[in-house]
């Protein structure tokens, strides 16, 4: 009897310990959600408008805001109005704010790449900002452009966001390719539907 009710004892004892583990922990600062492998589209009358594709997404509740981190880099593919892959967006890490008022704002960090496939053109930053309500993407950053065209940089650039229309702010030591033949093919490599290769 003596054996049995210091075991009692010692799990009412070791479960409080636990318990009061728990009890430190700040939920402002947990996640409400983790999602794995993270996958969205968003369709327009059947046609893919935006994929996006995260290894890791995690959702926090504050009193004012809830904001989606992405802590292991995020993946943001846009298409045309008849479904063609045009823009890229790849970042190390990424933000989603969404306020209390309706407002909402995207932030991307590290090494991010904005390509725009159809125009071959590349840019590469380091912060990256989409104003969705505007339909906007800027940044106040050393930016690298890379086109057909020839290479610019400069600081500061805002864009439509399907980059199809980028403004450099700043630009310095840039440099153009002058003359272009106005006979060259141009090939979608990426959209490009060819034939079936046989097995």
């Amino acid at each position: 009897m003596i054996a049995t009710a210091t075991a009692v004892a010692f799990v009412v004892y070791s479960c409080k310990g636990k318990l009061a583990e728990a009890e430190s922990i700040s939920l402002s600062e947990t996640p409400v959600q983790k999602v794995n492998d993270m996958f969205i589209v968003q369709t327009e009358n059947s046609i893919i408008n935006v994929r996006a594709e995260a290894p890791l997404m995690e959702r926090y509740e504050r009193d004012t805001l809830s904001y989606e981190l992405f802590p292991e880099g995020i993946a943001v593919y846009g298409y045309t109005e008849d479904g063609r892959l045009e823009t890229e967006i790849v970042a190390d890490n990424a933000r989603h704010l969404k306020y209390k008022d309706g407002r909402e704002s995207w932030e991307a960090f590290g090494n991010v790449v904005v390509k725009n496939l159809i125009n071959q053109e590349i840019m590469e930053t380091d912060t990256l900002y989409w104003d969705q309500k505007n339909e906007k993407i800027y940044t106040h950053c050393y930016v690298r452009m890379y086109s057909p065209d020839g290479f610019m940089q400069g600081y500061g650039m805002e864009s439509d966001q399907r980059a199809r229309d980028t403004e450099l702010f700043n630009p310095f030591n840039n440099y153009a390719i002058m003359t272009q033949d106005s006979t060259a093919v141009v090939i979608d490599s990426v959209n490009f539907i060819g034939p079936m290769q046989k097995k």
